[in-house]
């Protein structure tokens, strides 16, 4: 039982690194997409990993292009506060992809416009907040994943 966590262009190394660590605990293979914001050596980010990072399964593409060349018969899923499903109604399943954009803005528009079939949305109950932390989304749909997968 195992997901893929995919961050596009992650711009917070406190944010990978939290993500790394869950990641390892969940079992799941985490993919970084360059260019990224932070150093993959910087020892903030190996900080909110911790010392499990080292045994993280990590795969690091050179491009978004090359993510998408890479894994191009891979079931994936986007997630996007554009997104007008719920991530509870995803059909999760082992080996699935969860691609995340970046903090700043998110997945890029042409992924969500060429996916909106596949594009979910955590729900946002005030209209205060404009988007969930990336680690809290990640972990959100995550669990959400291991549960529907185990049952």
């Amino acid at each position: 039982m195992s997901l893929n966590i995919v961050l596009i262009e992650p711009e917070i190394h406190t944010n990978t690194g939290n993500i790394g660590r869950l990641s390892l605990a969940s079992g799941s293979t985490l993919h970084l997409v360059k260019p990224f914001g932070f150093e993959i050596t910087d020892k903030r980010l190996k900080r909110a990993g911790l010392d499990y990072w080292n045994h993280i399964s990590l795969v690091i593409y050179e491009s978004i292009d090359d993510f998408f060349s890479k894994n191009k018969n891979q079931e994936m899923v986007f997630l996007s506060s554009h997104g007008e499903q719920n991530y509870w109604d995803i059909d999760f399943k082992d080996e699935l992809f969860l691609i995340f954009g970046k903090e700043s803005v998110g997945l890029p528009k042409n992924i969500i416009e060429n996916n909106l079939d596949t594009t979910y949305k955590i729900p946002l109950f005030s209209d205060k907040v404009r988007s969930l932390n990336l680690a809290n989304a990640v972990s959100v749909v995550v669990y959400e994943g291991l549960r529907n997968i185990i049952k």
